[in-house]
């Protein structure tokens, strides 16, 4: 059974000014994806800034994602690392917190070979009952799951059900869909490869862009599983120019200075990370305007209420 179908959100960390969580505004932003019609929520994952928390924050962010949302959609919990052993006590954690699912990524810079990657999620994935969805970037962990191994992987752990595929390579996602078939459920981990991997028997997306324009994101991909692809089509066309400046630095930096523009947070992010250039924020400004102005994105004052 799949864990989710449509628009799963990767939630960014709100800091304060003071650099602790900020979880008012972390309650604000999950209450709001909650009603404009997002399908999951992803909570420390990549788009989190797990890295620079400490495991109480881990901790506390994720049990409280799991009271706030209630039950009323999955709450999924990246709990993936470098350390085998590690990965597998945080997600045991996440387990034991009242996680649906969890988030695992690849192994990052220990470049394991692909008969690593097999041990790595057999090992984690064991640890635990919930359902794992693998997340494979090759672009941040310096290591690519191929099809192959993750669909061997998915035919010998009978709780890891879904891979989040963020490589660069249409080619390897198509192959993927192929052996994964009947396998593997297959979400894009790419905002600007929505429609092309939904196109080739995907069944959502874990998004970024989630963040900014929740409800856009979640017609787009039900939209084009109910067979409005016209309409999914231009959702992603509108949105192409947004996801270009979201990623014109290295996410989390620009989605989070999209939400301080939209009234949602801080613009607080913990180092190595630092704020968004002048230059392109200034772009990204103007791209949340054209989509303020097309109704596919609001603004939030006064604790939460839309100013669209």
């Amino acid at each position: 059974m799949s864990l989710f179908r449509g628009c799963g959100a990767a939630m960014i960390t709100p800091f304060r000014a003071d650099g602790e969580v900020d979880f008012s505004a972390f309650e604000q932003m999950l209450l709001r994806q909650i009603k404009e019609g997002t399908d999951a929520i992803i909570v420390c994952g990549t788009t989190g800034e797990p890295s620079t928390m400490t495991d109480k924050e881990r901790e506390a962010c994720i049990s409280f994602a799991v009271e706030t949302v209630a039950h009323r959609i999955p709450v999924i919990a990246g709990t993936g690392g470098n350390c085998t052993k590690v990965a597998a006590e945080q997600s045991k954690m996440a387990e034991r917190l009242g996680a649906d699912g969890l988030l695992v990524v690849t192994p990052y810079y220990n470049k394991a070979t692909q008969e690593g990657l097999f041990q790595h999620y057999q090992t984690v994935a064991g640890a635990v009952k919930l359902p794992v969805i693998m997340y494979n970037v090759p672009s941040r962990t310096g290591v690519n799951l191929l099809p192959e191994t993750a669909v061997r992987i998915a035919k010998n752990v009978d709780n890891i059900i879904a891979i989040k595929e963020a490589g660069a390579s249409i080619a390897q996602t198509a192959k993927l869909a192929a052996l994964g078939e009947g396998v593997l459920d297959l979400y894009s981990g790419n905002d600007d490869q929505i429609i092309p991997i939904l196109s080739l028997g995907g069944i959502g997306v874990i998004s970024v862009l989630a963040n900014v324009a929740p409800k856009a994101v979640h017609d787009m991909t039900v939209e084009y599983l109910e067979g409005d692809r016209e309409r999914a089509r231009i959702l992603q066309l509108s949105c192409l120019p947004l996801i270009e400046q979201l990623f014109s630095e290295v996410n989390p930096i620009p989605v989070k200075a999209a939400l301080h523009h939209l009234g949602l947070c801080e613009n607080v992010l913990r180092l190595p990370l630092t704020p968004m250039g002048v230059e392109k924020e200034r772009m990204l400004v103007c791209e949340l305007e054209r989509l303020k102005h097309l109704g596919l994105v609001s603004c939030f004052v006064n604790g939460g209420e839309s100013c669209a």
